[in-house]
């Protein structure tokens, strides 16, 4: 698996079919939020850390900058907003909180076991999340007997994270199918433009707890993984 950043330059002009999906060769699944129900988690690990540290977030701010969004960009948003530095020694404690949490309270998003293991297309994850809690979690929720090193792919082998389409790219690349052949499942919208960028088809799913205050349902949604084979008959076996 490579590590360079994917070139650009193999970019369909047919730009995030969101409708009329066709000729679907490999799926690629965001992680957090869409295979695993994490996002909540991972807020209130976030809300009651940095709550010790004097800083106040809430759900309004967590969704709209951290939800889909690199370790970095985070630590970068709550210096820019707070003046807070998130330091080495905070970095871990939030992973060892999260880890916690994780290892009690998460598992996999609503009748994806019931779907994943009957796709008979390649598919791959490409998330924002870091080798190590991408692993943690894929081995949490028993998800490591379908994703693995050769087709797991994190933030930190591009240059730019999504909303870059850099990650997806490489995911392409390295899978050699071109991007209009891949459908992209997001639930974050930095996801869903990295998605549109990288000229793939997609979904936005919103099946994870973190929806649970909103009303979404349209063509191109997918409220659960019943959806998915209601939508996509053709890749299940």
């Amino acid at each position: 698996m490579g590590t360079n950043t994917a070139s650009a330059s193999i970019v369909s002009t047919n730009v995030g079919r969101g409708k009329g999906v066709t000729d679907i060769k490999h799926v690629i699944f965001d992680c957090d939020g869409v295979l695993i129900d994490s996002e909540v988690l991972s807020m209130q690990v976030w809300v009651d850390l940095l709550a010790s540290y004097g800083v106040q977030i809430d759900e309004n701010y967590f969704n709209q900058h951290f939800l889909g969004r690199s370790f970095d960009h985070v630590k970068a948003q709550v210096y820019r907003d707070f003046t807070m530095e998130v330091t080495h020694a905070i970095a871990d404690e939030f992973a060892d909180n999260l880890k916690v949490e994780f290892t009690k309270n998460l598992v996999t998003t609503p009748f994806l076991l019931d779907v994943l293991p009957q796709i008979n297309v390649p598919f791959s994850l490409a998330t924002s999340s870091s080798p190590e809690r991408t692993k943690m979690a894929l081995s949490v929720t028993g998800l490591d007997v379908h994703f693995n090193e050769q087709n797991v792919f994190t933030a930190s082998m591009v240059k730019h994270g999504k909303p870059a389409p850099d990650l997806f790219l490489l995911t392409a690349k390295e899978n050699a199918v071109a991007p209009e052949h891949c459908l992209v499942i997001e639930d974050s919208a930095p996801g869903l433009k990295a998605a549109k960028a990288a000229g793939m088809q997609w979904r936005h799913y919103v099946g994870g707890s973190h929806f649970r205050s909103s009303a979404c349902s349209h063509k191109e949604t997918l409220s659960d993984w019943k959806q998915f084979a209601v939508q996509f008959p053709q890749l299940l076996k």
